[in-house]
């Protein structure tokens, strides 16, 4: 029974044809799988199927998942992700190929770091770092996957030595756009994107230079979400990211924390946001 299976340009041109038609023939697919999406069963054989190939600095990985859920695509992560996708795949995913193929390091760049040239040291030998909080934001009645952005002290321009936070300033340099209510889903911001594998968020990516994306943050250790924030966000393929300078929020360990405390910063003109796609799943 031949396979429902998709293989797009993208990830044909970086696995090659005959690995690509292998796939489609039936030869290297599995029948069964794990969605790396949604994280339920597929099979190939009953329903359409997206081929997602991982690339990190040096290897790569397929993975499988249902055409509902994400498109056959490339998703750039770190070594160190992808060693982490390749022990969940070989857990999950009974008969899937194994596929480790060279990775062009001139098309995948190395992601920046969390805390890197745009962190104003906070004193000497300290670097602000990025804080993430993730949470169920409401827009009118409609639950947002949200991810609440605040570094641990002043974010300056590159260079800068003035000590002054900059950090607001930067992002609306890139796009995000001030927040006056809540309740409002901010507009979807080209070439950025939030990447979710095997149920954990992995870093929020920007766009590269050269082309394609890079990371803007990355967790050291993915990051566990609820099943209610992961189905949220892939419901609405997208999560809405909100920053904020150090210190307006905080830490909130419930939602309705979260909100009350962004609320207040939205009161104070402390608050940018865009509406993020997700990369991959």
């Amino acid at each position: 029974m031949p396979r429902m299976l998709d293989v797009s340009d993208e990830v044909r041109s970086e696995i090659g044809d005959d690995e690509a038609d292998r796939l489609l023939g039936g030869d290297r697919a599995p029948d069964s799988y794990e969605c790396t999406s949604c994280r339920t069963p597929g099979d190939t054989h009953v329903e359409p199927t997206s081929t997602v190939l991982f690339v990190g600095d040096e290897t790569a990985v397929l993975a499988f998942a249902h055409a509902r859920c994400i498109p056959s695509q490339v998703v750039p992560v770190s070594e160190e992700q992808l060693a982490g996708a390749v022990r969940s795949i070989s857990q999950s995913q009974t008969g899937a190929p194994d596929l480790a193929v060279p990775a062009p390091a001139p098309t995948f760049p190395a992601p920046a770091p969390a805390a890197g040239s745009v962190t104003q040291p906070t004193a000497p030998g300290q670097a602000a770092i990025l804080g993430i909080t993730c949470g169920l934001v409401l827009h009118g009645k409609v639950g947002h996957a949200s991810l609440v952005v605040e570094p641990t002290g002043p974010v300056g321009r590159p260079g800068s030595t003035s000590g002054e936070d900059e950090f607001l300033d930067l992002l609306q340099d890139a796009g995000f756009q001030p927040v006056t209510d809540l309740d409002e889903t901010p507009e979807q911001l080209p070439g950025w994107s939030v990447l979710v594998a095997m149920g954990k968020l992995h870093a929020i990516l920007q766009p590269a230079a050269a082309g394609g994306s890079t990371g803007w943050w990355q967790a050291h250790q993915p990051l566990q979400v609820t099943d209610a924030w992961r189905m949220a966000a892939s419901q609405l393929s997208e999560v809405t990211m909100y920053a904020v300078p150090a210190g307006m929020v905080g830490r909130q360990p419930r939602e309705d924390l979260l909100r009350q405390a962004l609320e207040r910063a939205v009161a104070l003109g402390q608050v940018v946001a865009a509406s993020l796609p997700l990369a991959g799943t």
